[in-house]
């Protein structure tokens, strides 16, 4: 009895992780930076000194940037810089001086097609 409980419960498992697994899409930063999830897309910051650039990824895929742009707002400590992204290939993009060392919190506000696409907060590491 115990036998047929156990393979029944295995088999239900394994069903059960192949169905969630069906349904889902990685989250995983694919560029090394944070990622946050907001209504479906995946918006990954990579942030460095001199460059900070945002990859939009819809249901694991990437969003085409051609027309979109973000405004960025860097908390460090008591500092607050404002940066506006724009298109750069695949990505989003900003160069010049940039606060991102850990701890920085990032709020970035999204615009698809002239659209607001979403507002996403980061914390650094």
């Amino acid at each position: 009895m115990k036998a047929k409980f156990y393979a029944a419960a295995a088999i239900a498992l394994a069903l059960a992780s192949a169905a969630h697994a069906g349904g889902a899409h990685d989250h995983s930063p694919k560029h090394g930076g944070v990622v946050t999830e907001a209504k479906d897309m995946d918006y990954e910051l990579v942030a460095k000194p001199a460059a900070i650039q945002l990859h939009l990824r819809d249901h694991g895929k990437p969003v085409d940037v051609s027309k979109a742009s973000a405004k960025l707002t860097l908390l460090s400590g008591t500092e607050k810089q404002e940066v506006e992204l724009k298109p750069a290939g695949d990505k989003l993009e900003a160069t010049g001086t940039f606060k991102v060392g850990p701890g920085t919190k990032v709020v970035a506000i999204v615009t698809i097609a002239g659209k607001p696409s979403g507002t996403v907060r980061f914390a650094l590491k």
